[in-house]
């Protein structure tokens, strides 16, 4: 399994950390992470963590102005892509096909090969024009996953809401993720 990681912007940089620390136990599966410059700077600002903790996670790092790199190419095939966090500034590069970084291109071609694109869009609160993005998106085929707080798997911390989202997100892929823990009903 070959999965393309792409951090945009938006707050909430440190779930990418989880998601790769989560993808790096998953035997087969080789990431490509490609990290837009203002990721690079919530970075900084949200977490404590050297950005080279993101980077040590993944199997190959791709500069986002790198429009030559393999993940620019359909030729080069990966099961899909997640964007965690994603901007409202890079949906709307997605839904309108202006790729003018990898992040963006990657997504394009993922799009256009039909392959698994998740979205784990980041604002609050929505407008209606992020609205019709997320719709573009979604009619585009890619599949919407905002970071919600869950409340039925009692969490106790910041962590598990995070691996909540995690969770959901690498069931789009047929992953488990251990740390997540799914509805099962009521007794």
């Amino acid at each position: 399994m070959r999965i393309i990681i792409g951090v945009s912007g938006a707050t909430g940089v440190i779930m990418s950390y989880y998601l790769l620390k989560a993808l790096k136990e998953v035997e087969g599966c080789e990431t490509h992470l490609v990290v837009s410059d203002y990721a690079k700077l919530n970075w900084e600002l949200e977490t404590n963590l050297p950005f080279q903790l993101l980077l040590d996670n993944a199997d190959k790092y791709y500069d986002v102005h790198n429009l030559a790199a393999s993940i620019s190419s359909g030729s080069y095939k990966t099961d899909g892509m997640i964007i965690m966090p994603c901007s409202m500034k890079t949906l709307a590069g997605i839904v309108s096909g202006y790729t003018d970084n990898l992040l963006i291109r990657a997504a394009d071609v993922c799009i256009k090969e039909n392959r698994k694109v998740i979205l784990c869009t980041r604002e609050m609160p929505l407008s209606k024009l992020h609205l019709r993005n997320m719709h573009e998106a979604a009619d585009l085929g890619c599949t919407i996953i905002p970071p919600m707080l869950t409340f039925y798997n009692n969490p106790q911390s910041l962590d598990d809401q995070i691996n909540h989202v995690v969770g959901k997100t690498l069931m789009q892929f047929g992953i488990d993720h251990k740390s997540f823990i799914p509805w099962n009903g009521a007794n």
